[in-house]
């Protein structure tokens, strides 16, 4: 099994990860050695998970997540998943 996981750091911000040991990396986050977006914004607390059969599914949502802005993170958060559609970013056309 696998995780994907999101985290609200001190300052407010938001760090996606994924991990196959949930609670490994947590205590890992906890103690500032979870990764360097983490290291310095600290104390980290995690606001939602969601558990995948394998790694590569895991890894491909949080790559997902990471291209998502903050509202439509907040939306999966809270549980809002009828506002997901509605917060995706727009696509610019190419010149």
């Amino acid at each position: 099994m696998a995780w994907t996981y999101i985290l609200r750091c001190s300052d407010g911000s938001y760090y996606v990860g994924s991990t196959r040991d949930l609670d490994r990396r947590m205590a890992e986050h906890a103690a500032g050695v979870g990764s360097i977006y983490t290291r310095s914004r600290c104390p980290v607390e995690l606001v939602w998970c969601q558990e995948f059969g394998n790694v590569g599914e895991a890894y491909a949502f949080e790559k997902q997540i990471q291209g998502w802005g903050r509202a439509k993170r907040e939306a999966l958060i809270e549980g809002q998943f009828e506002l997901l559609p509605g917060l995706a970013r727009k696509k610019w056309p190419r010149k």
